[in-house]
């Protein structure tokens, strides 16, 4: 579609004059007002005269899970935020099951010249997917970060919460209070992060409680229906703590106790994981894992504006520290646990 110069100049409040100066890559234009009217071209969707897209630092693409989970709205915001500040357009791509895939989005980003593309728990945190397609990226070359997921062998930088040390905060918490009988609830052992948190609980296990009983684990679906089925079967098994994998599979854990006629956290304490938007205001409020989300997702804009401009962010993972939020779900034990 042609460009008009009054869409442009109306969208970039300027004069049509300054537009055909951008256009065409004439000097007497500030940095800032040249921006502005590139930044219309790309909200207009008018594509960029060739001569002006590499230098162009306009539209940034923002791939994420579905919006169901609220720790994915608040990564997005926080990404978002900081790019328009930097400068750019952030283009969201947000997945649902059975819609778009993740392959689709990157070659529609691709058609619009975005400079670069951060990836919020992608297939990058799927050990089981073929992690070509970031090489792919990569060699264009385009600028990529990815989010809470690492994959040996791409070149890039990546920022993640650490799991494990998460794992090891909640099991830490429940131990204090008396219990003994810690379950794990999570999702698909395939994702990355999964396997982290596996990790730290059973090193918490093995350290504070002294054994690992591999029977209190159970991993589902992400989500509250299945931390729902996930607890059912840790409460058959006695357990007086539950780890959540999420704080979505949490409330599907208190849920599960509820139904069978037990209280939280008379009978059964549960943590979260994520300290998501309003969660502290469920019933009970829910004691949790915390991710910093603000602190990850500028990190992961300053790396993807370094690669932009240039600066080779480091190729390595950023590992970011929980913390550990105590609200009511989790009490002392109501047994003493035997020594």
């Amino acid at each position: 579609m042609r460009a008009r110069l009054s869409d442009i100049a109306q969208q970039a409040e300027v004069s049509e004059a300054t537009v055909s100066r951008v256009l065409n890559d004439r000097p007497g234009v500030s940095a800032e007002t040249r921006q502005a009217v590139l930044t219309a071209l790309d909200v207009l969707g008018y594509e960029r005269p060739a001569r002006l897209r590499k230098r162009s630092a306009g539209l940034v693409g923002l791939v994420v899970p579905e919006l169901d989970n609220p720790i994915f709205p608040a990564f997005a915001q926080v990404i978002e935020s900081n790019l328009a500040q930097s400068g750019f357009t952030p283009v969201l791509c947000t997945q649902t099951p059975g819609g778009v895939t993740e392959d689709e989005y990157v070659e529609m980003l691709l058609d619009r010249q975005v400079s670069g593309i951060v990836f919020v728990s992608g297939l990058h945190a799927d050990t089981t997917a073929d992690h070509e397609r970031y090489r792919k990226l990569l060699a264009r070359p385009l600028p990529i970060v990815l989010v809470n997921g690492y994959v040996t062998g791409v070149d890039a930088p990546f920022v993640s919460c650490d799991d494990s040390e998460a794992g090891e905060l909640a099991v830490s918490h429940l131990v204090a209070l008396g219990h003994r009988r810690i379950g794990l609830i999570s999702g698909p052992r395939r994702f990355m992060p999964v396997q982290r948190k596996l990790a730290g609980y059973r090193s918490a296990m093995k350290r504070l409680v002294g054994t690992v009983d591999e029977d209190l684990i159970s991993l589902s679906l992400f989500g509250v229906e299945g931390g729902q089925a996930a607890a059912a079967r840790l409460l058959d098994q006695g357990v007086t703590g539950i780890v959540c994998g999420s704080d979505l599979m949490a409330l599907g854990a208190i849920r599960a106790v509820r139904q069978r006629g037990l209280s939280v956290p008379g009978d059964v304490s549960v943590v979260g994981y994520d300290d998501s938007p309003l969660i502290a205001f469920t019933d009970p409020p829910l004691t949790t894992v915390r991710q910093p989300v603000i602190a990850m997702a500028v990190a992961a804009v300053r790396a993807l504006i370094d690669e932009i401009h240039g600066q080779a962010a480091p190729r390595s993972e950023y590992v970011f520290r929980p913390e550990l939020v105590v609200r009511a779900s989790t009490a002392a034990a109501s047994v003493p646990a035997l020594a």
